[in-house]
Order: C-alpha cells, then sequence, then structure tokens
C-alpha cells in the first residue's frame, strides 16, 4: 500500500509529538508509531523537566550549560548544550500554555526540585557550587503528563496518525532520503509511506541488557535502520546505568526521590556517598552514583550481605540528614505522598514497602544511550566526521546523537532534548519541504523488507529467538555494563557475533498476519544484536575511562587521546570506527569533582 506526505515521523514519543506539532502547521505530516502515542516511553519519565526558569531560587541557563558539559564528561558539543539549554525555558512555558500541569508554587509559578548534577555557585562562596532546584516537574509524572499535552495538541492541530505501524526500512535515493517502509500489526501488509522529508525518533535500545528500566518497545528499530542502510551510530560505548532500580525488577525509582531529600544507605546502614562526592552527595551526576553503589557492594557493604542497598525517604531519616547537612527544610509523610505518588505504590505494589515508613531496596539498573543516530542542531542526520548532512532525513531524542550529553546524561535533559531538538527538527522539516522537490522512490522499496520478513518465516525454528535473547542480555550486563575491561569486552563481541550466526536460523512457528508478535520481537532481536554488538566494540576500542563509561584496565579520563566522538559505520559484517571532534566553546575540560 503507498502514501504520500510532505514529512513523515517514525515514533509518537515527546520528540515524535513535538516534531509534528512543529511540522503540521505548514506541512502535510504523518505519524508512525509501533504503539498507541500515549503508550510511547516518554509516558514514563517521571522526576522532571531541567529549565533556568528561577522560580524557586536564583538560576541561569548559562549555569545549565555548565552543569550539562560537566555532567557529560567534557564529551558534549557545547553548540548543541548552549541551544538546549537556552530554549529550554520558553519550550517549558510553551508546555504550559498548552495545558501541562505542572506543581505550583505558593505565588502559582511553575513548582521546581533539585536534581542530580544541577548546581549553581554558593552565594555564600562564588567558587564553590551547591545543587539548585532547576527541574519543573508535575508529581513524579512529568513524562507522562508531556505526552498527554503534546497528543492532545497534535489531534487538535489534525496531525494524521498511524498506530501500531511497525517502520520495517528507510528509503534512500541517490543519497536522498525520500521515505519508509512500515508493516501494519494488525493486517501484516506492508506500507510504503513516500515523503519530502522523515524524523526517526524512536526511542531507546535498553532491552539489550538483563536488568532495564527500558519498556519492551525500546529495541533499537531507528537506530538499526539507518546502521544497516550505511549511516554511522555516534558514541554508542556510551550507555548510562540508572542507580535507582527497584531491585532484581529494573523499575525506575526516579531521581526526584533525592531531590526531595531522600538519601543512599549501605548494608552498615551508613550513608555511603559521602566518601565519593563530598559536596552533592547524594545528588551526584548518576554515573558517579551508580559506579559507588557497585562499589559498595563489590566491597561487602550491600545490604544484608546482598547485590543492593536501600533508598530511603522516611522522614525520620530524611529530617536528620536535613539538619545535618544545614538544610533549612522539612518533609512529612503526607509530602512523600503527594510529591511521588506513582513512587509511593510502585513501591507498595513490586516491593510490599511503604517508602514513608521504609527504605526501598534498589540497584543500579540499564536506562539510558547517550549515543545514537548523529545529528546536527538542527536535528539532520549527518553521515561523516564533516557533518554533512543526509538530505530529507532527521532524527530527535534517545535515538539520536546531538551530542548534548556526552559520556553522561544529567537527569532531566532528556525531557529538555526531545522537545527542544523535537521542535527544532520539525521547524527545519518544514522548511525543508517548502524547497524541496519531492524524491522519487528506489527501485526496490519494500523487497528488502519483505525478504527479509518471508526469510524468517521460511527458517525452521531449530533456534529459539527467546534464548538468544535471554543469553544476549545476560551478557551485556555482565560483560559491558558499569566496569569494563579488554578481557570481557572482547569476549561480549565475540559472543555477540556467534549469537548473530545463531539468529540467521531462527524462525517463528506462527505464521499468520494479524497481530504475529513472534515476527516482529524476533526482527527487534535483530537488531538489538546489531546494536549490542556495535556497543561492546566501541567501548573495547576507547582505551579511557570517560562518564558512563568506566575501563578498570583503563581508569583515567584521556583528553589528549580521546577527546572525541567515535563513528561506528556498518562495512560489510565488520564494523568501522571513525572519529570526529567535541565542539567546545567555552568550557575547557577539567577535572570532574562533585
Amino acid at each position: 500500500m503507498y502514501h504520500r506526505y510532505d514529512a513523515v515521523i517514525v515514533g509518537a514519543g515527546g520528540a515524535g509529538l513535538m516534531a509534528a506539532l512543529q511540522a503540521s502547521r505548514q506541512a502535510r505530516t504523518a505519524v508512525l508509531s509501533k504503539l498507541y502515542p500515549t503508550r510511547s516511553h516518554t509516558g514514563t519519565a517521571q522526576g522532571g523537566i531541567g529549565a533556568a526558569l528561577g522560580n524557586v531560587e536564583e538560576d541561569r541557563w548559562e549555569w545549565h550549560a555548565f552543569d550539562t558539559v560537566k555532567g557529560s564528561d567534557y564529551l558534549a558539543d557545547q553548540d548543541a548544550v548552549e541551544a538546549m539549554c537556552r530554549e529550554a525555558v520558553d519550550t517549558v512555558y510553551e508546555l504550559e500554555h498548552m495545558g501541562l500541569p505542572f506543581n505550583r508554587t505558593r505565588d502559582g509559578r511553575i513548582d521546581q526540585r533539585r536534581f542530580g548534577g544541577h548546581t549553581r555557585p554558593d552565594p555564600k562562596d562564588p567558587s564553590k557550587r551547591i545543587a539548585v532546584q532547576r527541574a519543573c516537574y508535575a508529581a513524579d509524572r512529568t513524562g507522562h503528563m508531556i505526552l498527554q499535552t503534546l497528543y492532545q495538541q497534535c489531534i487538535k492541530q489534525g496531525v494524521t496518525f498511524y498506530d501500531e505501524f511497525q517502520v520495517v526500512d528507510l528509503l534512500l535515493n541517490d543519497g536522498v532520503c525520500c521515505g519508509v517502509v512500515a508493516y501494519e500489526i494488525a493486517t501484516g501488509e506492508l506500507h510504503v509511506f513516500h515523503a519530502k522529508a522523515v524524523l526517526f525518533a524512536t526511542g531507546g535500545f535498553g532491552r539489550m541488557f538483563k536488568i532495564t528500566s527500558n519498556a519492551h518497545s525500546l529495541t533499537g528499530d531507528g537506530l538499526a535502520i539507518a546502521y544497516r542502510r550505511g549511516l554511522p551510530l555516534e558514541d554508542m560505548e556510551f550507555f548510562q546505568f540508572h542507580p535507582t532500580g527497584i531491585y532484581r525488577m529494573g523499575i525506575l525509582i526516579t531521581e526526584g526521590v533525592r531531590g526531595e531529600g531522600g538519601v543512599l544507605i549501605n548494608g552498615k546502614g551508613e550513608r555511603f556517598m559521602e566518601r565519593y562526592s563530598p559536596t552533592l552527595k547524594d545528588l551526584a551526576p548518576r554515573d558517579i552514583i551508580s559506579r559507588a553503589i557497585y562499589t559498595e557492594i563489590r566491597e561487602g557493604r550491600g545490604a544484608n550481605g546482598k547485590d543492593f542497598v536501600y533508598l530511603d525517604v522516611t522522614p525520620a531519616t530524611v529530617n536528620r540528614y536535613f539538619q545535618q547537612d544545614g538544610v533549612d527544610r522539612r518533609i512529612t509523610a503526607h509530602d512523600v505522598e503527594t510529591k511521588l505518588p506513582d513512587i509511593a505504590d510502585f513501591c507498595r505494589t513490586y516491593l510490599g514497602v511503604d517508602p514513608a515508613k521504609q527504605p526501598m531496596p534498589i540497584q543500579p539498573t540499564a536506562h539510558y544511550g547517550m549515543g545514537g543516530i548523529p545529528t546536527n542542531v538542527e536535528a539532520q542526520v549527518v553521515i561523516d566526521s564533516r557533518n554533512t548532512p543526509l538530505p530529507g532525513f532527521y532524527a530527535a531524542g534517545e535515538c539520536a546523537c546531538v551530542s548534548v550529553h556526552g559520556a553522561n546524561r544529567l537527569g532531566t535533559n532528556s525531557l529538555v532534548d526531545i522537545v527542544v531538538f523535537g521542535r527544532r527538527g520539525g521547524k527545519k522539516m518544514v522548511e525543508y519541504c517548502q524547497q524541496a522537490d519531492l524524491t522519487p522512490l528506489p527501485a526496490e522499496t519494500d523487497g528488502p523488507a519483505r525478504a527479509e520478513i518471508e526469510r524468517i518465516k521460511a527458517n525452521r525454528a531449530t533456534e529459539a529467538a527467546g534464548k538468544i535473547r535471554a543469553t544476549m542480555q545476560e551478557l551485556m550486563m555482565d560483560r559491558v555494563g558499569i566496569f569494563r575491561k579488554e578481557a570481557d569486552l572482547s569476549q561480549a563481541v565475540s559472543k555477540i557475533r556467534a549469537l548473530k550466526a545463531e539468529y540467521e536460523k531462527v524462525g517463528v512457528r506462527d505464521k499468520s498476519a494479524r497481530f504475529n508478535t513472534d515476527l516482529l520481537e524476533t526482527l527487534e532481536l535483530g537488531y538489538l544484536l546489531d546494536l549490542a554488538e556495535v556497543t561492546a566494540f566501541s567501548a573495547l576500542n576507547r582505551t579511557e575511562s570517560r562518564g558512563a563509561h568506566l575501563r578498570e584496565d583503563f581508569p583515567d579520563r584521556d583528553d589528549a587521546n580521546w577527546l572525541k566522538h567515535t563513528l561506528a559505520y556498518l562495512d560489510g559484517e565488520n564494523i568501522r570506527l571513525d572519529y570526529k571532534p567535541v565542539v567546545i566553546t567555552k568550557y575547557e575540560p577539567q577535572a570532574r569533582k562533585y
């Protein structure tokens, strides 16, 4: 089946919906999503969206930019960071005007809370930095509110939605993007979407790890499809582990808990973050806290001798540490219930723990890929180290790498990223659509995708996809997790390549057309295997420690050799690496201390 639009957006999370809202004002726009839009993963973001509004205490976008660059371990491109932090303020107010129900201060302004790594100069000693209240929030369901608000606005704007259409190929003709091929889940039919401009906002790929905060849908489809079409992936070695996932489940407990005063406690009852981050303590950046938790566990200070610690937000504990830290503030059980209602419900449901009365058992969980499809600050996909744009192709959100997160993302900056660069991408698509002609489709449109589907259906189910997936997830967790070293990474690359060979034999038992989830999950496994290989291979080749990439055999950051971005290309059956410089405007790399 054939469809024709000016702009096609793949993914209906925050980035995709913001792009669609902008593009649809002047271009005929369609949004394709393998989920119903309000089930997109943006809805799981809990704690807040960062913007230097200064509603609770003095703040400036330049301070936000500095924190983001420092948090990235100086790998972020500073021109992109400055654009994001500057535009974050207007974008949050735009969301407010759309109707997003933020929490309010007593005088009616958007309320803000503290989040890890977000600071401002200490008024008593400007040479020091202290935590700042920068995260604008709607209780602990900020992402859910952003998603609902943007979806309602898109419906009002008349955006055309194709729900439960899974994109399986990107169409290029003579170096120009001209559409996508999508599989209609309800019928099994392939659809060709012909367009002047395409934007990928397909989300992350955390399902390649065993313990993850990511939904089952986050299988890296967009990244893998672009990669297979010869486009590079940038900085894939940097994958963030969020420090506070529910023990064994990976379900996220928002950083907002620590923003409200929650503290991390080891098996000896100690508040251990004072050893690792004397100034920010429990509000240090995520990479630092995740490493600290695993260090405590490895050195025998896990809770009850096991591989978890506690996150404690009980008023008695929090108020005691507030008093020790000289914080003129107190919390009550009512605060826990009203400011963190979903977290309270999660903990009662999954743990049988009341967070207002008991500490929560937590462990780091695979959460966010800093790498992705390389783009410039206008969300245009770039194809080489010279940042040459691919005409007609755009990307935004977690599937893209601008790079504003560098080697480690600060909490709240994912929501800033999706709305700022989703908006920029949508506007740039309109400009392109107004001046570009519709590029003809390539000779082969749905042929390659159809052949892949038929190959899988024709295979005998001699190898179980589930077994390969479980092996990959355990391998990535054990060998390409928080702590890394050459022997483990080499083994991971070798074993993933063996799993990819096994995958070629995988068939499906379900041969039907309608709602064939067996087929779709098998396709998604192929995407994850490609991305797992790129992640492990890029990590093996980066012989330094930076942000979320900790090499125990190369424990120091090496700016002389590694202040650069990795670009990974699929070259036949091998991976070819190239590099490009980090954009530095005014923040010279320094030792990263908190």
